[in-house]
């Protein structure tokens, strides 16, 4: 198979066309130390929720890309994210979650750093000169740091461009999330299910907003349960759902407009009729007042993609991590909402059912994508083909959509990524 380069630098303008995907995009570890250095190094990433951390001490330990990165709660009340590397001998600072810390201390020499990765104290100080600066040997921080509504993103070596231009519009589909508790917070705090893949890690953000799959891929969940994605797409009387591309390569498989048509309040939560709710119900008009509080039963939470590697997927809060060209991990957690104790007890079952060991979808999407992989493998064609439903989109608001079983969106996601993959990092 050829692979067209220039020098030793691939072009990833004829790598990605609209339309089609060289298979190497999956399979090359050139691809795939690019893709680190100019997506996961040098772009904005979710690192993890505040709600993780509630209190000065707190921690937990993230990965953006190669980089292991510790993300702190500090004595200010801020939230820092910092290189999980000693500034004297490289050791890992922190090579386990577990309880609450006052300082940062490295199990190798003892080098002692606050909760921001400044070096306050060594060990046996004599074995330095009077002049030496702790101030320029902390634990390097993270060049860009933004928090919106409590989602935490990073640059590591900073982006050129803020969190609010990178997020655009698509700060819509975390308002959707987040409003649904009636104190306007999520708090995740059911701790994180672990899956790895034996596939490249695009496979993921890929299928989770691909609408086409389902029937195929899940037909055994489709007929095992009663579940709602079958009317809203039987229901020839509402509106269908669709897919909606909302730039900087986010993407949503659009339900709510489905659900708003049909108005049936709680129909994405499984169809639990407000009545099992009733304290949550009165918390949700005290805090929208009723006709907000009715907007939102109805609505429900989005199944959307934030570039590169956050899914908010119904009632989850899942992200995935790199490890090479040919492995992966997604992480999926409840999203718990704060005042909203009914919902909350629900959502985990859900989880379990959908996400679990021993769950409906995620074993199937394993298969599906290890599968996938194998499948790059096979030679013969050099190109994945993208290009269902181009000749149907249309745009709304800005945004272009299309039918739900089209790959508009996976097609908004690689414009991003050959975008972060062609822009100069080195200014």
């Amino acid at each position: 198979m050829n692979m067209p380069e220039q020098g030793l630098k691939r072009d990833y303008s004829h790598l990605i066309q609209e339309g089609k995907v060289h298979s190497s995009m999956y399979t090359s570890d050139q691809v795939f130390d690019d893709e680190m250095e100019a997506i996961f190094h040098h772009g904005w990433v979710f690192v993890g929720h505040d709600s993780e951390i509630p209190n000065t001490g707190d921690y937990v330990l993230r990965q953006l890309g190669k980089q292991p990165v510790i993300m702190t709660r500090d004595k200010d009340g801020g939230v820092n994210v910092i290189r999980n590397r000693c500034a004297h001998r490289a050791n890992m600072v922190c090579g386990y979650e577990g309880e609450n810390k006052k300082v940062l201390v490295c199990p190798y020499h003892g080098w002692v750093y606050d909760l921001k990765g400044a070096l306050i104290d060594v060990p046996h100080p004599d074995g330095y000169p009077d002049d030496f600066d702790k101030s320029q040997l902390g634990m390097v921080p993270a060049t860009q740091i933004g928090v919106y509504r409590g989602f935490v993103f990073a640059s590591l070596e900073g982006s050129g461009i803020t969190l609010a231009e990178h997020l655009g519009d698509a700060t819509a589909l975390i308002d959707r999330a987040v409003d649904l508790s009636p104190e306007g917070e999520l708090e995740l705090q059911a701790g994180w299910l672990q899956h790895r893949f034996k596939a490249n890690w695009k496979m993921l953000p890929e299928n989770d907003c691909d609408g086409y799959h389902v029937e195929t891929t899940h037909a055994s969940f489709m007929h095992a349960t009663d579940s709602q994605a079958m009317d809203l797409l039987a229901d020839t009387d509402a509106e269908p759902p669709v897919v909606r591309d909302w730039g900087n390569g986010h993407m949503e498989i659009d339900f709510n407009v489905a659900y708003r048509s049909r108005n049936i309040p709680f129909e994405w939560f499984g169809r639990v009729p407000a009545s099992k709710l009733p304290k949550y119900t009165a918390a949700m008009i005290k805090a929208y007042g009723e006709e907000r509080a009715h907007e939102l039963s109805v609505t429900g939470p989005p199944h959307a993609i934030i570039f590169p590697n956050l899914f908010l997927g119904e009632l989850n809060v899942v992200f995935y991590y790199p490890v090479s060209a040919n492995e992966c991990v997604q992480l999926y957690t409840p999203m718990s909402l704060k005042g909203a104790p009914e919902v909350n007890k629900r959502a985990i079952h859900q989880t379990e059912g959908a996400v679990g060991p021993a769950s409906f979808l995620i074993p199937e999407d394993v298969i599906i994508a290890e599968r996938n992989q194998s499948g790059l493998s096979a030679g013969g064609q050099e190109w994945v083909d993208l290009s269902r439903g181009m000749h149907r989109e249309y745009e709304e608001d800005g945004k272009i959509v299309s039918h739900m079983s089209d790959e508009t969106v996976n097609r908004g996601f690689w414009r991003r990524h050959r975008e972060e993959m062609l822009r100069d990092h080195s200014a």
